[in-house]
């Protein structure tokens, strides 16, 4: 269900939706899924940043965050040896899951977690992902009883974004819960984008932009275990096959998704050697002044 960040924008610095429930989630589980498989980035998850493997990083920022266990699930020995070595916990997983989800199902159910237990999904190629944000997402989810999953989203400003199919949206109701999931441009304004799509508009029209939206999806999860168990058996839908995002496959089956809004985007992960120079130099900065992004 991954959605990588806008790396054009700046740090997440608050959120809406949260209510309480950032106190409420200090039980959840981060589970990092990591693969040496990559095909622009060799062995990702080991790559050097300032001195540790990436994926340590990572669960260093999920430490960070409070959850009460990190742990990673892996299908490589490698990665599990570099993530006991520096005092975490590996799970050896199946190496045929067709997803990052169904990786993270069977490591959640080999910890045996309680139906109600609130995993988090932190990807093992985001070493620069607030523990703030982990938290708030965890707590969001926390402050939902009636839903299984928690995201996050912040507003879209640029039109460019609007209409890059690259760029998924989503809407929601009153209680900031997921209608929908689309790279589509939506919600659409109808009157002030009736010469679509014969003529762009250059910005985004007042009415979205007055309501608070559009709204940029961001590939960050929370879980309720019980879902987590129930995800493999569930059927693709056909939106999920149109849309090409798995996120669609839980709305399908009427499971419902929690939606925090953040004041802006998270840092963007690592995909490429530029990002990883980006992520080492970033990391730099933050050593330089004591501390890592709360």
């Amino acid at each position: 269900m991954t959605q990588r960040a806008d790396p054009s924008r700046g740090r997440h610095v608050a959120a809406r939706g949260a209510g309480a429930a950032d106190a409420e989630a200090s039980d959840f589980v981060a589970l990092i899924p990591a693969r040496l498989a990559s095909t622009r980035l060799p062995d990702k998850p080991l790559a050097d940043l300032g001195g540790k493997p990436m994926v340590v990083r990572v669960a260093e920022r999920a430490a960070a965050a409070g959850a009460a266990r990190v742990a990673v699930a892996t299908d490589s020995a490698r990665i599990a040896d570099a993530v006991t070595a520096a005092g975490f916990e590996a799970i050896m997983t199946r190496a045929d899951h067709p997803s990052g989800t169904d990786r993270l199902a069977e490591a959640a159910r080999r910890l045996a977690l309680r139906d109600t237990q609130i995993v988090v999904n932190v990807q093992g190629d985001e070493p620069l992902i607030p523990p703030a944000l982990l938290r708030a997402v965890a707590g969001r989810l926390a402050a939902s009883p009636d839903c299984a999953i928690a995201t996050a989203a912040h507003a879209i400003t640029d039109v460019a974004q609007f209409f890059d199919p690259n760029v998924v949206k989503v809407v929601c109701d009153r209680e900031l819960r997921a209608l929908y999931f689309s790279r589509a441009p939506i919600p659409f304004e109808r009157d002030a984008l009736a010469d679509f799509p014969a003529r762009l508009p250059v910005e985004l029209p007042a009415g979205l932009q007055g309501a608070g939206l559009p709204l940029r999806h961001v590939g960050l999860y929370a879980y309720r275990a019980a879902f987590l168990d129930a995800y493999p058996g569930l059927a693709r839908s056909p939106l999920e096959a149109l849309e090409s995002l798995e996120q669609l496959r839980a709305l399908w089956h009427g499971y419902r998704i929690a939606v925090l809004i953040t004041a802006d985007a998270p840092p963007p992960g690592v995909d490429t050697a530029a990002d990883l120079e980006r992520a080492r130099a970033a990391l730099a900065a933050e050593a330089a002044h004591g501390r890592a992004e709360p």
